[in-house]
């Protein structure tokens, strides 16, 4: 195992932690608010670790699948804890697995609190948690990829690490441009959605804290009721982009090129949309008696069905409320997700579909015995390791997420608010149902259920391979 350009990198994600934490203490500076020094202090830190490791250049810089998982998965802890930081030395989020937990969800973009009153938090804290979702969204090691002078070829494996979906291909020939392509979108669809939200009268604050949480489809919001504060233009504009920052980055790439028969072709993003479509017409008639106009109960379906396939997890109603039906809908949502290659979490669109045509594969050779039948996505084959890797996935999943179920079963709390716990933080959505709905919170968990929790959010974050690896002993022989 190369670990010289594994140490490395670390050193360059601490630096940029530093970088990063200028945004919070720059909003601290802005409000007068005292706790801004915390995130100077915590900079202090991160750059005492992270410049000594740095200076220290690898001749080496090749690395592999196994130096790409093991980076990946010890880079997102690492940041994650020094991330927690200033929540426990300010004192507002005072004791550590809290804190971790709260940070891990930004970070993770799962957006699953602790806290129960987050409009008492100081607004650099605020800012900070929400500015974790939009580092979270596109992934650490693929900005670092935008900016690093690593030329192997090999460095495609610290992108397939951290990148959601059952595959991840180049747009272009060179990795560290196929990187500045996924930010330069990225970076764009913020832009216009803030542009569209101020627009909107929302206060400058509030826009930024919201992009962000969009963005990456985090779902922290700065108020207590969420986005129901919100006028409907508003609420409108976030679901509009809650549904494209859940699209495949590909299909953004090839309009950009103006390959629009490859953007049509993409199977993925048609099934996302029709399932989107779908959702909301069951859930729009099935909640029309709640809110009296079909108008006002198709703009809250959307909102929320928006919100959950994504796994943004902003609420503008209280859905615990809402009928059996569009309950469970939004719950099987959880499971879908959004598509492979978005900054969206869940299983992903695209492996469902490969599931679904695995399995009429076997159906079709079971009844014709001789037939050659091949799995096909976008008129292409898939090939036998994707969808090897695709069902090993599936396995590994309901493992953890059985697991889960139990070991937080012993808090003795209801099945329901159990079982969309784990779906609310495996599949990196935030709200569940019950105790854990889009008006409650996580804080009743024992730190040993929150632990579990938080596993279950890097997990989902990083597609269980890159942190199920750092548990088996031939991970380390040769380090």
């Amino acid at each position: 195992m190369n670990g010289s350009i594994m140490i490395y990198l670390f050193g360059w994600i601490l630096s940029f932690e530093a970088v990063f934490m200028l945004i919070p203490a720059v909003t601290a500076l802005f409000f007068q608010e005292s706790e801004g020094w915390w995130f100077v202090f915590t900079m202090v830190i991160c750059l005492a670790v992270g410049l000594p490791l740095i200076l220290r250049k690898p001749t080496n810089k090749v690395f592999y699948i196994r130096e790409g998982c093991v980076t990946v998965g010890l880079s997102w802890i690492v940041l994650s804890a020094m991330g927690s930081l200033p929540f426990i030395l300010s004192g507002c989020i005072p004791h550590p697995i809290d804190a971790l937990f709260e940070t891990v969800s930004g970070f993770t973009t799962t957006g699953a609190s602790i806290l129960s009153d987050v409009e008492a938090l100081p607004k650099c804290m605020l800012m900070w948690r929400s500015f974790t979702h939009w580092i979270g969204g596109m992934g650490v090691l693929v900005f670092l990829l935008t900016l690093l002078p690593l030329t192997s070829g090999h460095t495609m494996n610290l992108m397939k690490a951290e990148s959601p979906g059952p595959s991840v291909g180049k747009l272009v020939p060179k990795v560290q441009a196929t990187a500045k392509i996924l930010y330069f979108i990225y970076f764009v669809l913020t832009c216009v959605q803030i542009v569209l939200l101020l627009i909107g009268g929302m206060p400058l604050f509030d826009t930024l804290t919201t992009a962000f949480g969009t963005a990456g489809t985090g779902g922290f919001g700065i108020k207590n009721d969420s986005m129901a504060g919100y006028s409907v233009y508003l609420q409108n504009v976030i679901t509009v982009f809650m549904i494209l920052f859940g699209v495949n980055f590909n299909f953004y790439f090839f309009i950009l090129k103006k390959k629009l028969h490859q953007a049509a072709e993409m199977e993925e993003v048609r099934w996302y949309l029709l399932i989107i479509l779908a959702a909301i017409l069951l859930i729009t008639w099935n909640i029309r008696p709640i809110f009296g106009s079909i108008l006002t109960a198709f703009q809250q379906a959307a909102f929320q069905v928006g919100s959950i396939i994504t796994t943004t997890g902003f609420a503008t109603t209280d859905f615990n409320l809402w009928p059996q039906a569009s309950r469970t809908i939004l719950v099987m949502l959880m499971f879908v997700g959004a598509c492979a290659g978005s900054t969206g979490g869940g299983m992903k669109v695209s492996r469902l579909v490969i599931l679904a045509k695995t399995v009429s594969k076997e159906v079709h050779l079971y009844l014709h015995p001789n037939a050659v039948k091949k799995v096909k996505m976008d008129k292409k084959a898939v090939g036998h390791d994707v969808v090897r890797s695709t069902n090993i996935f599936f396995v590994l999943y309901f493992l953890l997420f059985a697991f889960s179920v139990l070991v937080i079963a012993f808090d003795d709390f209801d099945l329901v608010t159990n079982f969309t716990a784990v779906a609310a933080t495996l599949n990196n959505i935030g709200p569940g149902l019950e105790l854990v709905g889009p008006t409650s919170n996580f804080g009743m968990f024992s730190p040993l259920s929150k632990c579990v929790l938080i596993f279950d959010m890097l997990a989902g974050r990083l597609e269980i391979f890159p942190l199920f690896i750092l548990f088996f002993p031939d991970t380390w022989k040769k380090f």
